[in-house]
């Protein structure tokens, strides 16, 4: 268990440093933080995704399929598998990953959970293929376990939701959020980009309250670099 810690620690301070430096242009051919597979409601098969990913030449990336680790997890294998019969070969850093349903401001958010211990316990209520209810729906509980875990959670999408990100980022902050998806495509356009003014504005509350910029495709479909 102290080996799991100490890589978990490493992991996440790796994806911090990552964090520092996400602009615009990083997503979609550099990192992506955000995609699905047939373990959720996505299409991509788990080895398909990393073959994508390899191909587009991605150096980071994580698999945040909704309460669940399986695609993650048959993702680590397949891409362990290439790295061994690709010794010389460039390969993505894959991170854990999950989307969690959350209550922020009485309204349904969703949080993004990276590089945390798979095994911990008080992540594993948020990975049994279902939201959660009760007092373990409320989003300061989900930001408390995720960090228990090691992990970093980022609100996703935040300009989606029925309340306004200026509202929902600054009362995200306020229960120890560690980043927004800065960068997201609302209109799903192709190619993949992120709109112009959520973004700023986005970006601009991120600064405000110090936390980090992430992207991300939230990847649907067959394709990486388009969101449905």
């Amino acid at each position: 268990m102290v080996v799991n810690l100490a890589r978990t620690s490493a992991s996440t301070e790796l994806l911090k440093q990552v964090f520092q430096k996400i602009d615009a242009q990083s997503c979609p051919k550099t990192f992506n933080f955000h995609m699905h597979t047939i373990h959720s409601d996505g299409r991509l098969q788990p080895s398909a995704l990393i073959e994508q990913a390899i191909a587009i030449g991605l150096q980071g990336l994580a698999i945040t399929d909704h309460h669940c680790i399986d695609g993650y997890k048959a993702a680590q294998i397949y891409l362990e598998d290439w790295q061994w019969n690709h010794p010389a070969a460039k390969t993505p850093h894959l991170w854990s990953g999950t989307e969690i349903n959350a209550n922020l401001l009485d309204n349904e958010v969703h949080i993004l959970a990276y590089a945390f211990e798979l095994d911990n316990s008080s992540i594993k209520p948020y990975l049994q293929k279902k939201a959660t209810t009760g007092h373990a729906y409320q989003a300061s509980n989900v930001i408390a376990a995720i960090h228990d875990a090691g992990g970093l959670a980022v609100l996703a999408h935040p300009a989606r939701y029925k309340r306004s990100h200026f509202d929902l980022i600054p009362a995200a902050a306020e229960k120890g959020i560690d980043g927004v998806e800065s960068f997201y495509a609302y209109n799903n356009p192709n190619p993949w980009r992120p709109t112009a003014l959520e973004s700023k504005q986005v970006q601009k509350l991120a600064g405000e309250y110090g936390l980090f910029n992430t992207c991300g495709t939230d990847t649907h479909g067959l394709n990486l670099l388009q969101r449905l």
